[in-house]
């Protein structure tokens, strides 16, 4: 029900007029958070039709709240840089945010491919062990969807082994999980193929991994849209964080919002 109800206000509000409007948070406290990941997380240059949703997330929450995303386009759990890893750990967040699969999955022959039963695992393993040991939170951040249907109007699953990878690493381990894999299915799904072209580069020209127009890379609105779900999440994963996410994207709301697109 509750994940329903996300879904209608996330699509009144990317599609519709509805917007946010920016409050304090009274009494929140002064977090740091660090994003690590691929293409669909990072950072683009200035004026890019592209965007990453860690380059949004920050957008939900309160304005003390200090961010560092050093994802990387084409990066996996086995290829992220070790200097961009570095920065993370001397910049010394409160939570870092990990969101790998994509490249992981590519064809085993290529340099980033990793298998999802075991040095996938391994590696999130790694991280979540050298984060604990600098006394940061890692949160594992299963994979977004690829907006990619099939003929039965239902996203495909290629993602799927990783995905239960993450989930079962996160029990194992014990620590916390936030499932964008999930979220942004319904997300999808309940739009629809074609009403969620916008949300998507989608352009043949900028062909994806399947040699099909790009359903993998986000636009400025499918940016904060997904940055909107995964703010929805973490809200319920800390009382702290809970505390900075805006009070219209916290766990008890009905209706958390998307900031406007520009027109």
């Amino acid at each position: 029900m509750k994940t329903l109800m996300l879904v209608r206000s996330l699509l009144i509000l990317t599609f519709g007029c509805g917007c946010a409007i920016a409050q304090d948070v009274p009494n929140a406290s002064k977090l740091k958070i660090g994003i690590i990941g691929d293409s669909t997380v990072c950072n683009y240059p200035a004026g890019s039709r592209q965007e990453g949703w860690g380059e949004e997330l920050p957008s939900y929450f309160s304005a003390d709240t200090t961010f560092l995303n050093t994802a990387e386009k084409g990066r996996s759990t086995k290829t992220f840089p070790a200097a961009h890893w570095k920065q993370i750990l001397d910049f010394k967040p409160d939570y870092v945010l990990i969101q790998f699969g994509h490249n992981d999955s590519h064809e085993k022959s290529r340099p980033e491919a990793t298998d999802a039963a075991t040095d996938f695992r391994e590696n999130l393993k790694r991280y979540i062990a050298e984060a604990r040991a600098s006394g940061i939170v890692a949160v594992l951040v299963t994979p977004v969807h690829r907006r990619t249907f099939d003929e039965s109007g239902h996203l495909t699953t290629e993602l799927e082994p990783y995905v239960t990878a993450m989930r079962e690493v996160a029990k194992e381990v014990d620590t916390p999980l936030v499932d964008l894999y999930q979220a942004s299915g319904v997300f999808f799904e309940s739009l629809g193929e074609k009403a969620s072209d916008t949300l998507t580069m989608n352009t043949v020209s900028n062909a994806d991994q399947q040699g099909k127009p790009d359903r993998t890379h986000f636009t400025t609105k499918g940016a904060k849209a997904i940055a909107g779900l995964v703010a929805t999440e973490l809200a319920k994963v800390d009382p702290k964080l809970m505390a900075a996410v805006l009070p219209s994207m916290s766990a008890s709301s009905s209706t958390p919002a998307i900031p406007p697109t520009n027109p």
